[in-house]
């Protein structure tokens, strides 16, 4: 089933267009990965969907409602948790801190029946957190607080978590780590959408992949489909 579908997105900064036509679906059970490069508008797009930019036309619609520019604030409380690619945490509060503002969203009734229980659910996924729940965010490795960031928006128990550049500035052996953790949240039923600069490895662990070029949709298909094409190779892997 179709949880995200963005049509005939043209979006950008003021009147300053950066994608152009974009068509987007990500279903329920999914991982989508955005490939393409440098200056391809994948961040705008993402920003765009979460309300971050102005939309010049088309539709962005999750499990069906209508969602096409709405501030960011509603577009949390539809379902949607967006992960930017930096600043994504408050480095001079604690890891458990951090977890609290994640969920600043939820009522005070079901912040106190649930926080508990949705921290342990974060810890459980990233147990190296659960040792550090005072320490300040910002003395964490860049692994440990790309983990608090996605803990944040998992607080919210969002249907669809969208990740920007996820692996960025990590050390080359916990990138295989980070990957692993977002298959994880894909396996326990959120869908994800991201973008990646680390294209290939993304890919191998998602369900679809689109390339988009110059603020537009070049290519999609399957992960393997993509891995597999010379031309994707070729142009948007590096070999």
């Amino acid at each position: 089933m179709t949880l995200l579908d963005v049509s005939g997105l043209e979006a950008g900064y003021g009147d300053l267009m950066i994608v152009h036509d974009v068509d987007l679906e990500v279903a329920s059970d999914e991982m989508v990965t955005i490939i393409g490069p440098n200056g391809a508008g994948k961040s705008t797009l993402l920003k765009s969907i979460v309300g971050l930019l102005n939309i010049e036309s088309g539709t962005v619609t999750l499990d069906g409602n209508d969602i096409t520019g709405l501030p960011p604030e509603e577009v949390i409380y539809k379902g949607i948790c967006h992960v930017p690619q930096t600043d994504n945490i408050f480095p001079s509060l604690t890891v458990l801190e951090n977890l609290k503002m994640g969920a600043w969203a939820l009522g005070e009734s079901d912040l106190d029946a649930d926080f508990e229980e949705r921290v342990q659910e974060v810890y459980e996924r990233f147990p190296v957190l659960e040792d550090r729940p005072d320490q300040k965010a910002g003395t964490l490795s860049g692994g440990q607080q790309q983990m608090v960031a996605m803990g944040a928006a998992l607080m919210l128990d969002p249907d669809l978590l969208i990740l920007d550049e996820p692996s960025a500035g990590l050390a080359p052996q916990l990138v295989d780590d980070m990957f692993e953790k977002i298959s994880e949240i894909n396996d326990a039923g959120k869908a994800v959408l991201m973008v990646e600069q680390n294209a290939r490895r993304a890919l191998e662990e998602s369900d679809r992949g689109i390339v988009l070029d110059m603020g537009e949709n070049r290519m999609e298909g399957t992960g393997s489909e993509l891995l597999d094409s010379p031309e994707v190779a070729e142009l948007y892997l590096g070999t």
